[in-house]
Protein backbone atom coordinates (compact mmCIF):
# COMPACT_ATOMS: atom_id res chain seq x y z
CA UNK A 1 0.00 0.00 0.00
CA UNK A 2 1.89 3.08 -0.89
CA UNK A 3 1.90 5.66 1.30
CA UNK A 4 0.93 9.72 0.45
CA UNK A 5 4.12 11.48 2.05
CA UNK A 6 3.31 15.13 1.54
CA UNK A 7 -0.75 14.65 2.12
CA UNK A 8 -0.13 12.62 5.56
CA UNK A 9 1.82 15.18 6.62
CA UNK A 10 -0.25 17.47 6.01
CA UNK A 11 -3.48 15.67 7.46
CA UNK A 12 -0.58 14.78 10.66
CA UNK A 13 0.33 18.12 10.85
CA UNK A 14 -2.62 20.12 10.45
CA UNK A 15 -4.47 17.55 12.83
CA UNK A 16 -1.33 17.69 15.15
CA UNK A 17 -1.76 21.15 16.01
CA UNK A 18 -5.70 21.49 16.35
CA UNK A 19 -5.13 18.23 19.31
CA UNK A 20 -2.31 20.41 20.93
CA UNK A 21 -4.21 23.59 20.51
CA UNK A 22 -7.14 21.96 22.12
CA UNK A 23 -4.81 19.92 24.77
CA UNK A 24 -2.92 23.28 25.40
CA UNK A 25 -6.41 25.25 26.31
CA UNK A 26 -8.27 23.16 28.14
CA UNK A 27 -5.08 22.43 30.64
CA UNK A 28 -4.74 25.51 30.95
CA UNK A 29 -7.91 26.37 31.91
CA UNK A 30 -8.11 23.54 34.14
CA UNK A 31 -4.92 24.57 36.00
CA UNK A 32 -6.68 28.02 36.55
CA UNK A 33 -9.47 25.98 38.17
CA UNK A 34 -7.35 24.38 40.31
CA UNK A 35 -5.26 27.17 41.36
CA UNK A 36 -8.37 28.99 42.17
CA UNK A 37 -10.53 26.58 43.55
CA UNK A 38 -8.69 24.29 45.74
CA UNK A 39 -4.78 26.09 45.87
CA UNK A 40 -1.18 26.07 44.55
CA UNK A 41 -0.04 23.10 46.06
CA UNK A 42 -2.39 20.72 43.77
CA UNK A 43 -0.72 22.14 40.66
CA UNK A 44 2.64 20.88 42.32
CA UNK A 45 0.89 17.50 43.12
CA UNK A 46 0.03 17.07 39.60
CA UNK A 47 3.56 17.54 38.33
CA UNK A 48 4.81 15.50 40.92
CA UNK A 49 3.06 12.21 40.03
CA UNK A 50 3.60 13.13 36.20
CA UNK A 51 7.26 13.34 35.91
CA UNK A 52 7.72 10.00 38.45
CA UNK A 53 4.76 8.26 36.07
CA UNK A 54 7.29 9.32 33.47
CA UNK A 55 9.93 7.24 35.23
CA UNK A 56 8.38 4.27 35.52
CA UNK A 57 7.36 4.58 31.45
CA UNK A 58 11.36 3.55 31.08
CA UNK A 59 9.58 0.13 31.24
CA UNK A 60 8.42 1.07 27.63
CA UNK A 61 12.30 0.67 26.75
CA UNK A 62 11.43 2.27 23.46
CA UNK A 63 9.27 -0.70 21.90
CA UNK A 64 6.74 1.68 19.85
CA UNK A 65 9.69 3.37 18.04
CA UNK A 66 11.41 0.19 17.44
CA UNK A 67 8.55 -1.52 16.06
CA UNK A 68 6.93 0.96 14.39
CA UNK A 69 10.87 1.24 12.24
CA UNK A 70 10.62 -2.14 11.76
CA UNK A 71 7.45 -1.57 9.66
CA UNK A 72 8.41 0.52 7.74
CA UNK A 73 10.18 -1.78 5.08
CA UNK A 74 7.30 -4.21 5.23
CA UNK A 75 4.49 -1.41 3.82
CA UNK A 76 6.95 -0.29 1.06
CA UNK A 77 6.98 -4.24 -0.19
CA UNK A 78 3.38 -4.71 0.77
CA UNK A 79 3.94 -7.60 2.87
CA UNK A 80 0.90 -8.37 4.74
CA UNK A 81 2.10 -11.32 6.75
CA UNK A 82 5.52 -9.53 8.44
CA UNK A 83 3.14 -6.59 9.83
CA UNK A 84 0.78 -8.86 11.34
CA UNK A 85 3.82 -10.82 13.32
CA UNK A 86 5.14 -7.75 13.92
CA UNK A 87 1.48 -6.64 15.63
CA UNK A 88 1.54 -9.47 17.56
CA UNK A 89 5.05 -9.09 18.74
CA UNK A 90 3.93 -5.63 19.85
CA UNK A 91 0.93 -6.80 22.01
CA UNK A 92 3.16 -8.99 23.79
CA UNK A 93 5.99 -6.67 24.68
CA UNK A 94 2.96 -4.31 25.53
CA UNK A 95 0.86 -6.93 28.18
CA UNK A 96 4.67 -7.17 29.60
CA UNK A 97 5.37 -3.67 29.78
CA UNK A 98 2.34 -2.97 31.43
CA UNK A 99 2.61 -5.68 34.14
CA UNK A 100 6.46 -4.23 34.74
CA UNK A 101 4.82 -0.79 35.27
CA UNK A 102 2.41 -1.70 37.75
CA UNK A 103 4.63 -4.09 40.07
CA UNK A 104 7.90 -1.55 39.91
CA UNK A 105 5.32 1.26 40.49
CA UNK A 106 3.31 -0.88 43.42
CA UNK A 107 6.87 -1.15 45.00
CA UNK A 108 7.80 2.71 44.38
CA UNK A 109 4.40 3.56 46.75
CA UNK A 110 6.08 3.69 49.83
CA UNK A 111 8.75 5.91 49.10
CA UNK A 112 6.06 8.39 47.56
CA UNK A 113 5.88 10.87 50.89
CA UNK A 114 10.01 11.49 50.64
CA UNK A 115 9.48 13.03 47.47
CA UNK A 116 7.67 16.02 49.23
CA UNK A 117 9.72 18.67 51.11
CA UNK A 118 7.25 20.08 52.84
CA UNK A 119 3.08 20.14 53.61
CA UNK A 120 1.00 17.86 51.70
CA UNK A 121 -2.51 19.52 51.00
CA UNK A 122 -4.42 18.77 53.31
CA UNK A 123 -7.10 15.93 53.76
CA UNK A 124 -5.61 14.40 50.65
CA UNK A 125 -3.51 10.85 50.85
CA UNK A 126 -1.22 10.49 48.20
CA UNK A 127 -1.10 7.18 48.23
CA UNK A 128 -4.80 6.64 46.87
CA UNK A 129 -3.80 9.58 44.00
CA UNK A 130 -0.74 8.46 43.41
CA UNK A 131 -2.27 4.64 42.77
CA UNK A 132 -5.28 5.82 40.48
CA UNK A 133 -2.59 7.81 38.46
CA UNK A 134 -0.48 4.79 38.46
CA UNK A 135 -3.61 2.55 36.60
CA UNK A 136 -4.21 4.92 34.11
CA UNK A 137 -0.68 4.80 33.07
CA UNK A 138 -1.07 0.99 32.93
CA UNK A 139 -3.79 0.70 30.98
CA UNK A 140 -2.35 2.94 28.27
CA UNK A 141 -0.64 -0.27 27.29
CA UNK A 142 -2.78 -3.11 28.73
CA UNK A 143 -5.77 -2.12 26.23
CA UNK A 144 -4.82 -2.67 22.30
CA UNK A 145 -1.81 0.13 22.37
CA UNK A 146 -0.46 -2.43 19.52
CA UNK A 147 -3.34 -1.21 17.39
CA UNK A 148 -1.81 2.72 17.28
CA UNK A 149 1.41 1.47 15.53
CA UNK A 150 -0.43 0.86 12.38
CA UNK A 151 -1.10 4.27 12.05
CA UNK A 152 1.95 5.54 13.12
CA UNK A 153 3.80 3.61 10.32
CA UNK A 154 1.61 4.45 7.75
CA UNK A 155 1.91 8.44 8.85
CA UNK A 156 -2.14 8.21 10.13
CA UNK A 157 -1.54 10.26 13.50
CA UNK A 158 -4.15 12.40 12.47
CA UNK A 159 -6.87 9.60 13.22
CA UNK A 160 -5.37 9.48 16.47
CA UNK A 161 -5.86 13.64 17.26
CA UNK A 162 -9.49 13.23 16.51
CA UNK A 163 -10.39 10.16 18.38
CA UNK A 164 -8.31 12.16 21.40
CA UNK A 165 -9.95 15.80 21.30
CA UNK A 166 -12.82 13.51 21.27
CA UNK A 167 -12.29 11.68 24.29
CA UNK A 168 -10.54 14.90 25.99
CA UNK A 169 -13.36 16.78 25.60
CA UNK A 170 -15.56 13.70 27.77
CA UNK A 171 -12.52 13.96 30.37
CA UNK A 172 -12.34 18.01 30.87
CA UNK A 173 -16.22 17.97 31.14
CA UNK A 174 -15.90 15.30 33.79
CA UNK A 175 -12.83 17.31 35.71
CA UNK A 176 -14.47 20.71 35.46
CA UNK A 177 -17.73 19.16 37.74
CA UNK A 178 -15.18 17.38 39.93
CA UNK A 179 -13.17 20.63 40.83
CA UNK A 180 -15.95 23.40 40.53
CA UNK A 181 -19.13 21.03 41.88
CA UNK A 182 -17.81 18.78 44.27
CA UNK A 183 -14.24 20.22 44.93
CA UNK A 184 -12.81 16.67 45.16
CA UNK A 185 -9.43 16.13 43.41
CA UNK A 186 -9.94 12.22 43.59
CA UNK A 187 -12.88 12.36 41.36
CA UNK A 188 -10.47 14.71 38.88
CA UNK A 189 -7.68 12.11 38.93
CA UNK A 190 -10.56 9.39 37.88
CA UNK A 191 -11.74 11.37 35.28
CA UNK A 192 -8.06 10.79 33.62
CA UNK A 193 -8.60 6.84 34.11
CA UNK A 194 -11.86 6.67 32.72
CA UNK A 195 -10.94 8.65 29.43
CA UNK A 196 -7.59 7.18 29.07
CA UNK A 197 -9.71 3.42 28.62
CA UNK A 198 -12.18 5.00 25.97
CA UNK A 199 -9.48 6.59 23.87
CA UNK A 200 -7.39 3.25 23.95
CA UNK A 201 -10.53 1.34 23.09
CA UNK A 202 -11.96 3.38 20.47
CA UNK A 203 -8.47 4.11 18.32
CA UNK A 204 -8.47 0.53 18.19
CA UNK A 205 -11.68 0.05 16.49
CA UNK A 206 -11.18 2.52 14.04
CA UNK A 207 -7.68 1.15 13.14
CA UNK A 208 -8.89 -2.02 12.20
CA UNK A 209 -11.68 -1.13 9.85
CA UNK A 210 -8.89 0.98 8.49
CA UNK A 211 -6.68 -1.67 7.89
CA UNK A 212 -8.54 -4.95 8.57
CA UNK A 213 -5.95 -7.26 7.02
CA UNK A 214 -3.70 -6.77 9.95
CA UNK A 215 -4.32 -8.34 12.89
CA UNK A 216 -2.00 -9.35 15.43
CA UNK A 217 -1.22 -13.30 14.55
CA UNK A 218 1.55 -14.88 12.81
CA UNK A 219 5.67 -15.32 13.99
CA UNK A 220 8.66 -13.63 12.93
CA UNK A 221 11.89 -15.28 12.44
CA UNK A 222 14.57 -15.54 15.30
CA UNK A 223 16.67 -13.52 13.92
CA UNK A 224 14.10 -10.66 13.27
CA UNK A 225 13.38 -10.51 16.56
CA UNK A 226 17.17 -10.70 17.76
CA UNK A 227 16.90 -7.73 15.67
CA UNK A 228 14.12 -5.36 17.05
CA UNK A 229 14.88 -7.04 20.72
CA UNK A 230 18.48 -5.09 19.56
CA UNK A 231 16.95 -1.74 18.95
CA UNK A 232 14.89 -1.77 21.83
CA UNK A 233 18.00 -2.65 24.35
CA UNK A 234 19.67 0.76 21.95
CA UNK A 235 16.24 2.56 22.57
CA UNK A 236 16.49 1.88 26.48
CA UNK A 237 19.50 4.27 27.30
CA UNK A 238 17.89 6.99 25.27
CA UNK A 239 15.08 7.11 27.02
CA UNK A 240 16.66 6.32 30.42
CA UNK A 241 18.90 9.78 29.41
CA UNK A 242 15.69 11.90 28.09
CA UNK A 243 13.61 10.31 31.63
CA UNK A 244 16.06 11.77 33.26
CA UNK A 245 16.35 15.01 31.71
CA UNK A 246 12.46 15.89 31.37
CA UNK A 247 11.61 13.80 34.49
CA UNK A 248 14.01 14.40 37.17
CA UNK A 249 13.98 18.32 36.92
CA UNK A 250 10.34 18.07 38.44
CA UNK A 251 11.44 15.58 41.33
CA UNK A 252 14.39 17.71 42.12
CA UNK A 253 12.41 20.78 43.03
CA UNK A 254 9.89 18.85 44.72
CA UNK A 255 12.05 17.28 46.77
CA UNK A 256 14.61 20.28 47.55
CA UNK A 257 12.43 23.14 47.03
CA UNK A 258 8.98 22.29 47.30
CA UNK A 259 5.35 22.01 45.77
CA UNK A 260 4.69 25.62 46.05
CA UNK A 261 8.29 26.41 43.99
CA UNK A 262 7.23 23.46 41.45
CA UNK A 263 3.77 24.56 41.17
CA UNK A 264 5.14 28.17 40.22
CA UNK A 265 8.13 27.17 38.02
CA UNK A 266 5.36 24.74 36.03
CA UNK A 267 3.30 27.64 35.17
CA UNK A 268 6.77 28.51 32.92
CA UNK A 269 7.45 25.25 31.90
CA UNK A 270 3.80 24.57 31.16
CA UNK A 271 4.00 27.37 28.75
CA UNK A 272 7.42 26.53 26.82
CA UNK A 273 6.19 22.52 27.05
CA UNK A 274 3.52 23.74 24.93
CA UNK A 275 5.25 25.67 22.46
CA UNK A 276 7.44 22.38 22.43
CA UNK A 277 4.52 20.31 21.71
CA UNK A 278 3.40 21.72 19.03
CA UNK A 279 6.72 22.13 17.35
CA UNK A 280 6.88 17.82 18.41
CA UNK A 281 3.68 17.69 15.58
CA UNK A 282 5.76 18.87 12.87
CA UNK A 283 8.47 16.35 13.86
CA UNK A 284 6.36 13.30 14.50
CA UNK A 285 4.15 13.78 11.67
CA UNK A 286 6.90 13.71 9.78
CA UNK A 287 9.40 11.24 11.22
CA UNK A 288 7.54 7.98 8.77
CA UNK A 289 8.06 10.13 5.54
CA UNK A 290 11.61 10.73 6.39
CA UNK A 291 12.58 6.75 7.14
CA UNK A 292 10.31 6.36 3.75
CA UNK A 293 12.71 8.70 2.38
CA UNK A 294 15.76 7.23 3.22
CA UNK A 295 14.85 3.97 1.36
CA UNK A 296 13.46 5.44 -2.17
CA UNK A 297 16.33 8.90 -2.29
CA UNK A 298 20.35 8.51 -2.70
CA UNK A 299 22.24 10.49 -0.09
CA UNK A 300 22.07 13.87 -1.70
CA UNK A 301 18.91 14.78 -1.86
CA UNK A 302 17.91 13.33 1.32
CA UNK A 303 20.79 15.47 3.06
CA UNK A 304 19.20 18.57 0.99
CA UNK A 305 16.29 17.77 2.43
CA UNK A 306 17.89 17.53 5.70
CA UNK A 307 19.07 21.18 5.43
CA UNK A 308 15.49 22.85 4.17
CA UNK A 309 14.37 20.97 7.40
CA UNK A 310 17.27 22.98 9.90
CA UNK A 311 16.13 25.92 7.90
CA UNK A 312 12.70 25.58 8.50
CA UNK A 313 12.87 24.59 11.86
CA UNK A 314 15.29 27.58 12.37
CA UNK A 315 12.23 30.06 11.63
CA UNK A 316 9.28 27.96 13.29
CA UNK A 317 11.57 27.89 16.90
CA UNK A 318 12.56 31.71 16.40
CA UNK A 319 9.16 32.85 15.73
CA UNK A 320 8.10 31.14 18.69
CA UNK A 321 11.09 32.12 21.06
CA UNK A 322 10.41 36.30 19.75
CA UNK A 323 6.90 35.24 21.31
CA UNK A 324 7.81 33.78 24.35
CA UNK A 325 10.47 36.22 25.46
CA UNK A 326 8.09 39.23 24.65
CA UNK A 327 4.79 38.06 26.20
CA UNK A 328 5.24 35.45 29.04
CA UNK A 329 5.90 38.09 31.79
CA UNK A 330 3.08 40.19 30.82
CA UNK A 331 0.50 36.99 30.14
CA UNK A 332 1.81 35.38 33.58
CA UNK A 333 1.08 38.91 35.72
CA UNK A 334 -2.48 38.41 34.34
CA UNK A 335 -2.83 34.57 34.96
CA UNK A 336 -1.69 33.93 37.56
CA UNK A 337 -0.49 37.54 39.77
CA UNK A 338 2.60 38.48 40.84
CA UNK A 339 3.44 36.79 43.65
CA UNK A 340 3.79 33.56 41.58
CA UNK A 341 6.13 35.71 38.76
CA UNK A 342 9.82 34.73 38.47
CA UNK A 343 12.33 36.84 37.26
CA UNK A 344 13.44 37.74 33.37
CA UNK A 345 16.84 36.27 33.94
CA UNK A 346 14.77 32.84 33.80
CA UNK A 347 12.64 33.86 30.78
CA UNK A 348 16.25 34.28 29.22
CA UNK A 349 17.14 30.77 30.07
CA UNK A 350 13.94 29.06 29.29
CA UNK A 351 14.35 30.49 25.81
CA UNK A 352 18.00 29.00 25.66
CA UNK A 353 16.89 26.17 26.86
CA UNK A 354 13.69 25.86 24.22
CA UNK A 355 16.48 26.32 21.96
CA UNK A 356 18.61 23.88 22.18
CA UNK A 357 16.08 21.01 22.81
CA UNK A 358 14.62 21.74 19.81
CA UNK A 359 17.64 21.31 17.71
CA UNK A 360 18.63 17.75 19.45
CA UNK A 361 15.07 16.87 18.69
CA UNK A 362 15.35 18.10 15.05
CA UNK A 363 18.13 15.82 14.63
CA UNK A 364 16.17 12.99 16.49
CA UNK A 365 14.02 13.26 13.48
CA UNK A 366 16.69 11.55 11.20
CA UNK A 367 18.61 9.61 13.83
CA UNK A 368 15.13 8.06 14.41
CA UNK A 369 14.18 7.51 10.81
CA UNK A 370 17.72 5.95 10.27
CA UNK A 371 17.88 3.96 12.95
CA UNK A 372 20.70 4.57 14.32
CA UNK A 373 19.62 3.79 17.70
CA UNK A 374 22.76 1.20 19.12
CA UNK A 375 25.59 3.75 18.31
CA UNK A 376 23.32 6.66 19.63
CA UNK A 377 22.44 4.77 23.04
CA UNK A 378 24.86 6.35 25.23
CA UNK A 379 24.68 9.80 24.63
CA UNK A 380 21.46 10.55 26.41
CA UNK A 381 21.86 8.52 28.98
CA UNK A 382 25.15 10.20 29.55
CA UNK A 383 24.28 13.48 29.43
CA UNK A 384 20.95 13.17 31.46
CA UNK A 385 23.47 12.05 34.15
CA UNK A 386 25.42 15.03 33.82
CA UNK A 387 22.03 17.00 34.01
CA UNK A 388 20.92 15.05 36.85
CA UNK A 389 24.61 15.24 39.06
CA UNK A 390 24.55 19.34 38.26
CA UNK A 391 20.94 19.67 39.07
CA UNK A 392 21.71 18.45 42.88
CA UNK A 393 24.88 20.63 42.92
CA UNK A 394 23.28 23.79 41.67
CA UNK A 395 19.73 23.32 43.16
CA UNK A 396 21.84 23.88 46.63
CA UNK A 397 23.83 26.95 45.18
CA UNK A 398 21.38 28.77 43.39
CA UNK A 399 17.76 27.51 43.26
CA UNK A 400 15.37 27.17 41.02
CA UNK A 401 18.17 28.93 38.41
CA UNK A 402 20.07 26.12 38.35
CA UNK A 403 17.73 23.29 37.68
CA UNK A 404 17.25 25.25 33.96
CA UNK A 405 21.12 26.44 33.80
CA UNK A 406 22.03 22.04 33.95
CA UNK A 407 19.60 20.88 31.49
CA UNK A 408 21.67 23.88 28.87
CA UNK A 409 24.75 22.87 29.83
CA UNK A 410 24.21 18.75 29.33
CA UNK A 411 22.24 19.55 25.86
CA UNK A 412 25.41 22.15 24.82
CA UNK A 413 28.28 20.00 25.99
CA UNK A 414 27.29 16.66 25.55
CA UNK A 415 24.26 16.29 23.26
CA UNK A 416 23.94 17.95 20.78
CA UNK A 417 27.70 17.65 19.46
CA UNK A 418 27.10 13.82 19.89
CA UNK A 419 24.10 14.07 18.51
CA UNK A 420 25.05 15.44 15.13
CA UNK A 421 27.72 13.42 14.66
CA UNK A 422 26.24 10.54 14.84
CA UNK A 423 23.78 11.63 12.17
CA UNK A 424 26.24 13.34 9.93
CA UNK A 425 28.67 10.32 10.09
CA UNK A 426 26.19 7.11 10.19
CA UNK A 427 23.49 8.75 7.64
CA UNK A 428 24.79 11.24 5.85
CA UNK A 429 28.62 10.10 5.56
CA UNK A 430 30.36 13.23 5.56
CA UNK A 431 31.85 15.93 8.26
CA UNK A 432 29.49 18.14 10.38
CA UNK A 433 32.13 21.25 10.67
CA UNK A 434 30.13 23.61 8.02
CA UNK A 435 26.55 22.25 9.48
CA UNK A 436 27.95 23.50 13.07
CA UNK A 437 28.66 26.71 11.90
CA UNK A 438 25.48 26.78 10.06
CA UNK A 439 23.60 26.43 13.24
CA UNK A 440 26.20 29.48 14.89
CA UNK A 441 24.94 31.17 12.43
CA UNK A 442 21.26 30.76 12.95
CA UNK A 443 21.63 31.09 16.96
CA UNK A 444 23.23 34.47 16.06
CA UNK A 445 19.95 35.75 13.82
CA UNK A 446 17.53 34.10 16.62
CA UNK A 447 19.65 36.07 19.23
CA UNK A 448 19.38 39.88 17.43
CA UNK A 449 15.79 39.31 15.74
CA UNK A 450 14.23 38.08 19.73
CA UNK A 451 16.22 41.08 21.09
CA UNK A 452 15.21 43.71 18.46
CA UNK A 453 11.76 42.71 18.50
CA UNK A 454 11.91 42.99 22.52
CA UNK A 455 12.85 46.10 22.61
CA UNK A 456 10.45 47.29 20.23
CA UNK A 457 7.95 45.82 21.66
CA UNK A 458 8.68 47.23 25.31
CA UNK A 459 7.53 50.49 23.88
CA UNK A 460 4.49 49.45 24.22
CA UNK A 461 2.98 50.10 27.52
CA UNK A 462 0.05 48.98 29.74
CA UNK A 463 -0.49 44.94 31.32
CA UNK A 464 -4.24 44.14 30.16
CA UNK A 465 -5.65 41.97 28.06
CA UNK A 466 -5.21 44.25 24.93
CA UNK A 467 -1.68 45.09 25.00
CA UNK A 468 -0.82 41.21 25.35
CA UNK A 469 -2.87 41.18 22.17
CA UNK A 470 -1.22 44.17 20.28
CA UNK A 471 2.15 42.79 21.62
CA UNK A 472 1.14 39.48 19.48
CA UNK A 473 0.13 41.32 16.56
CA UNK A 474 3.45 43.26 16.36
CA UNK A 475 5.67 40.48 17.58
CA UNK A 476 4.66 38.05 14.56
CA UNK A 477 4.82 41.32 12.15
CA UNK A 478 8.20 42.34 13.13
CA UNK A 479 9.75 38.86 14.16
CA UNK A 480 9.06 37.32 10.66
CA UNK A 481 9.64 39.77 8.63
CA UNK A 482 13.67 40.62 10.50
CA UNK A 483 13.92 36.57 10.29
CA UNK A 484 12.51 35.80 6.38
CA UNK A 485 14.62 38.45 5.47
CA UNK A 486 17.80 37.21 6.94
CA UNK A 487 17.25 33.48 6.22
CA UNK A 488 16.03 34.01 2.70
CA UNK A 489 19.56 34.51 1.76
CA UNK A 490 20.12 30.79 2.35
CA UNK A 491 20.59 28.15 -1.08
CA UNK A 492 18.27 25.89 0.88
CA UNK A 493 15.26 29.24 0.89
CA UNK A 494 13.20 28.77 -1.93
CA UNK A 495 13.29 24.32 -1.46
CA UNK A 496 11.85 25.16 1.84
CA UNK A 497 9.29 28.14 0.45
CA UNK A 498 8.75 25.12 -1.85
CA UNK A 499 7.85 22.59 0.37
CA UNK A 500 5.62 24.63 2.68
CA UNK A 501 3.35 25.76 -0.28
CA UNK A 502 3.22 21.95 -1.83
CA UNK A 503 2.52 20.56 2.09
CA UNK A 504 -0.34 23.32 2.61
CA UNK A 505 -1.58 23.55 -1.21
CA UNK A 506 -1.13 27.50 -1.08
CA UNK A 507 0.48 27.42 -4.58
CA UNK A 508 -2.79 25.73 -5.55
CA UNK A 509 -4.50 28.29 -3.38
CA UNK A 510 -2.15 30.86 -5.29
CA UNK A 511 -3.42 30.04 -8.87
CA UNK A 512 -7.21 29.84 -7.69
CA UNK A 513 -6.82 33.57 -7.30
CA UNK A 514 -5.11 34.16 -10.30
CA UNK A 515 -7.45 32.97 -12.46
CA UNK A 516 -10.26 34.15 -10.74
CA UNK A 517 -8.59 37.87 -10.96
CA UNK A 518 -8.35 37.34 -14.84
CA UNK A 519 -11.91 36.61 -15.25
CA UNK A 520 -12.69 39.52 -14.18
Amino acid sequence: MKIERSRNASLNIIFGMILKIYQIALPFFMRTIIMYEIGVQYLGLNSLFTSVLQVLNLAELGVGNAMVFSMYKPIVKDDTLTICALMRLYKIYYNIIGAAILAIGLILLPFIPNLIAGNVPANMNVYYLYLMNLLATVFTYWLFAYKNSILQAYQRTDISSKVTIITDTFKYALQILALICFKNYYYYVLAILITQIFNNIITAIISQRMYPDYRPQGRLLKCEIAAINQRIKDLFTAKLGGTIVNSVDTIVISAFLGLEVLAIYQNYFYIINAIIGLVAIVYTSITAGVGNSMLLKDLEQNYREFEVFTLLTTWMNGFCICCFIVLIQPFMLLWMGKRLLLDFFMVILFCIYFWVYELVMMISVYKDAGGIWHEDRFRPLISGIINLGLNIIFVNMIGLYGIVLSTIISVCMVSLPWIINNVFRLIFKRGAKKYAFELIQYTGVIVVVSSITYMITNFISGNGWLTIFIKLFVTVIIANIFLISVLKHSPYYEDAKSLIFRMFKIDTLIDIIKKRILQK
